[in-house]
Formats: structure tokens, C-alpha cells, sequence
């Protein structure tokens, strides 16, 4: 957050434990009425305008975000980075000012994230971060409300993670800091997460195990995470194929993890390479009740960013 009154929201690490649980409570109480004549007061958009940025292609993000902009009453204005060309076709800091004068808040999904961090030093809205190279954080959100629906409160229980330390894993070391549950992280040895998030967990006490063995990161586990294993901006897809074939969540690598644990993935998934269809489309699988939360994770996230959220 850049003042006491303009509301970004950037990364997990950036807000405390109560501020993500407050929105994640709102998430989730207007999930449960959302088809109810309750929803009606869940509008604190009404009247304003949120321009969505894509520089890369999206589903989930493009969708969830236009659809909980509209539930909540605002006005989504969606833009492609070809149209505005961020950072190229004029300085970050005039397009952040001119956007600031048209709309009331800015949602991005671009790879640069040092990008991201000085369009928002300079915009008088909020602004969200949608999806970077560095981190996903409306995705943790998401993940996390559907990990306490189907397992329970995260507080104190096992998260495991197995594949590329991409930025998906970012967020949910940021996400372990804050909401108190241990992270155990398998990746090749080359593909390690970066030292300064490690450093920043280790600060920050948490609870955060790293190897480079699946099946020891699994093992007891109540949700196993994996994410693809080439991503957007990544040329180096044979050799992170070749590394990674070993951090498959198959039937036997699940069978390592708690009894009743469950398996979660961003989407979108390639079945046969990071996960089998076996799990994806096991009673296990809560891929798509997170696909599904991204939407209510996020008007938690819209909510807050208006100092807005509901009782």
C-alpha cells in the first residue's frame, strides 16, 4: 500500500495476517449469498469503473475479475497491453496518471513485475496485481479459501509442493508467513526457489521445509500443489521437462500425502506431464472449486481495495 488511504494490492507479503483473513472472510461470506436478495447490499462497486489489463492470455483471471466486478456493481473496461503497450509507447508513470483520471481502480496481469510495482507507485487507485512473473497472489487467496472449505482451517496444517518454484509457489510462501501453516517444497535443485524469498520466509518465521524429493515433501501432507511445468515466458521447455519428471503428482505420489488430502492446481493443466489424469480427475481433485474461488477470493480482494468490505 502506497498511503493510509490508496489500497493496492501487489503482494500476499505486503499485508498482515488480519487484513488477508478479513478478505478471505468476505470471499467467503458473499460466495454464500451470492444468490440470495442479500447479495444486493454486496455492491460497493456501484458506480465505478476497473480497467483489466492483459498483456498474456487469460481465462481464469479475464473471467472471474469481469464477472465479480459486474456482482459487485462496478463497470469492468477491459484493455490488451498490444492496445496501450505498457512502458513503450510512453513512460509507466504518465500511463498510471492517465489511467488514474479515467478509472477508480486498475487490475494487471503482466510477467514484468518490477513494472507492476511502478505503475502502482504512481497511479491515485488502487491497483491489483492479476498475475506477474514473480507472483499470483488472487490465486493463493483462492486457493487457500478452498482448502479451508474442503479440509478446514489452515492454521497449523501441511501444504506440499511439488514441480517448478514458479510464481504460483511465491505466493504461497508469502501466504505460509502470514496464515501460520507449513509449506514442505520439492523442485529440482536448479529450479530452487530464488534466495531472497527464502531469505523473506526465513525473517518472516515461516514455517517453510525445502528439498528436492517429492515423496518426502508429500508425506503426511493435507493438499499437494503442483503447477505446469513450462510457464508463460519461460524458452527453456525440454530442459525443465527433463528435470521435472520426477515431481509428477501421480496415484503414487499422492498415496504418500494424508488419507483424505486434497490436490490443487492453478490451471491450466497439461494431463500426462506435471499430473495424471488419474488425480485431476479424482474425488481428491479441488481444481476446479479453485477455479471457481479465484471469482470469490477476488471480490473479497475488489472489496477491500474500497475499504468495502461486507459485515
Amino acid at each position: 500500500m502506497m498511503s493510509n488511504s490508496l489500497r493496492h494490492f501487489l503482494d500476499l507479503s505486503d499485508h498482515s495476517t488480519a487484513t488477508l483473513r478479513a478478505i478471505l472472510d468476505a470471499g467467503k461470506a458473499m460466495k454464500s449469498r451470492r444468490r440470495t436478495p442479500a447479495a444486493k447490499s454486496d455492491r460497493p462497486l456501484e458506480g465505478k469503473v476497473i480497467a483489466m489489463i492483459f498483456e498474456q492470455p487469460s481465462l481464469r483471471t479475464r473471467m472471474s475479475f469481469d464477472v465479480g466486478i459486474r456482482d459487485l456493481g462496478g463497470q469492468p473496461l477491459m484493455v490488451s497491453g498490444q492496445e496501450i503497450e505498457l512502458g513503450e509507447r510512453e513512460a509507466l508513470c504518465d500511463t498510471a496518471r492517465v489511467l488514474s483520471r479515467y478509472v477508480d481502480a486498475i487490475m494487471v496481469r503482466m510477467l514484468d513485475h518490477d513494472k507492476l510495482v511502478e505503475l502502482a507507485s504512481h497511479a491515485t487507485v488502487p491497483v491489483i496485481n492479476g498475475l506477474t512473473k514473480r507472483s499470483h497472489p488472487c490465486q493463493v487467496l483462492a486457493d487457500v479459501l478452498t482448502f479451508e472449505e474442503r479440509v478446514g482451517p489452515i492454521k497449523g496444517r501441511k501444504v506440499a509442493w511439488t514441480g517448478d518454484s514458479n510464481n504460483v509457489l511465491a505466493s504461497w510462501i508469502h501466504a505460509a508467513a502470514r496464515l501460520d501453516f507449513q509449506l514442505a517444497v520439492a523442485t529440482p535443485p536448479e529450479l530452487a526457489p530464488r534466495d531472497d524469498l527464502i531469505a523473506w520466509a526465513k525473517r518472516e518465521g515461516a514455517q517453510l521445509n525445502l528439498g528436492n524429493d517429492a515423496h518426502e515433501a508429500v508425506s503426511g501432507a493435507d493438499c499437494v500443489v503442483t503447477d505446469s511445468w513450462v510457464s508463460m515466458g519461460d524458452s527453456d521447455g525440454e530442459y525443465r521437462h527433463n528435470l521435472l519428471q520426477p515431481y509428477q503428482v501421480n496415484s503414487d505420489l499422492m498415496a504418500a500425502a494424508a488419507k483424505d488430502a486434497i490436490f490443487m492446481h492453478c490451471l491450466p493443466a497439461h494431463r500426462g506431464e506435471e499430473v495424471t489424469d488419474e488425480v485431476i480427475d479424482s474425488a481428491q481433485s479441488a481444481v476446479f472449486d479453485e477455479a471457481e474461488n479465484r471469482l470469490h477470493a477476488q471480490k473479497g480482494v475488489l472489496a477491500w481495495c474500497f475499504d468495502a468490505l461486507p459485515a
